[in-house]
């Protein structure tokens, strides 16, 4: 195996030890577990700063081959989700913020209504729910048709052309996922909102659309919006990355590929919350 992709199957090459027999103490399987995950995050970071190479180095080439897969990325992590997020979207409206509209009013407090409506759903739930689903639907998919291309050899029959696979096979998915769960974010939160306001008005809520919105808009400023696009695009990177590390980063045979998916969509849940911790102390700070 030659090429960028090679040197990721050589940092990760982790299948002795997770075959190995089983450990005789609690401290081996303990040692051996803690080994294991520094190895992943050796492969996932080796993976992450090859891909980021590729894009910067082949931004232009090959865009007549590269554009469709980078548009059919971005209708599959963004533009055929989008019933399911407006169905999530109103339910979100519903369920959270139309009861906490109407809790604030009951008690009187509804000039907190701005500033809980962008911590709880713009800066927290949002995003997060964004990235999880698109993580279930989409970075599920990644994994499967990855790891069953590697198990079947299309993977070295690509090199084997001269192709790139990280170019060809991953760059439009890391693409794709990062537009994508941008766009449905900002989707998911005027759905939300707007939804909560229909439900406190079926509450019958002392609150006009104007003094509603007024209060939200208010309590936002500039750094909502730069951190927002910047925590969406680094939850799409880095699902893709994980996923797509996962779907190549081992020789698979058929029968693995589910549970390496099972293994993927794990990873990136951990991801996604220690990438929402970064971002609640760059809240804090700035």
């Amino acid at each position: 195996m030659r090429g960028n992709l090679g040197k990721v199957f050589e940092l990760a090459n982790i299948q002795v030890f997770r075959h190995a027999a089983t450990p005789k103490s609690y401290t081996d399987w303990l040692g051996r577990k803690l080994f294991l995950a520094l190895l992943t995050v050796q492969g996932l970071g080796a993976f992450a700063l090859i891909t980021l190479g590729v894009i910067i180095k082949k931004f232009n080439f090959a865009r007549s081959v590269m554009q469709p897969r980078i548009r059919h990325e971005i209708n599959r992590s963004g533009v055929s989700l989008l019933p399911m997020f407006f169905f999530i979207a109103l339910a979100l409206g519903f369920l959270v913020v139309g009861q906490t509209v109407s809790a604030l009013a009951k008690y009187g407090a509804t000039d907190y209504l701005g500033s809980t409506m962008v911590i709880v759903i713009v800066r927290e739930l949002g995003p997060l729910l964004t990235a999880m689903l698109v993580l279930a639907r989409v970075g599920t998919a990644n994994v499967i048709e990855l790891g069953t291309a590697r198990a079947l050899g299309e993977v070295e029959a690509l090199e084997a052309l001269g192709i790139d696979p990280v170019h060809y096979l991953i760059v439009p998915r890391v693409i794709g996922m990062a537009l994508g769960i941008f766009s449905l974010t900002i989707y998911l939160i005027i759905g939300a909102l707007a939804s909560g306001y229909l439900f406190a008005f079926l509450q019958d809520v002392a609150l006009t659309p104007g003094d509603y919105f007024k209060q939200i808009t208010e309590a936002l400023n500039w750094l909502d919006f730069a951190l927002l696009a910047l925590k969406t695009m680094a939850f799409g990177f880095f699902i893709a990355i994980v996923t797509c590390y996962h779907g190549l980063a081992q020789p698979l045979r058929l029968e693995d590929v589910s549970r390496v998916a099972v293994r993927a969509v794990t990873q990136g849940v951990i991801v996604c919350v220690l990438i929402d911790a970064v971002f609640i102390v760059l809240y804090l700070v700035t």
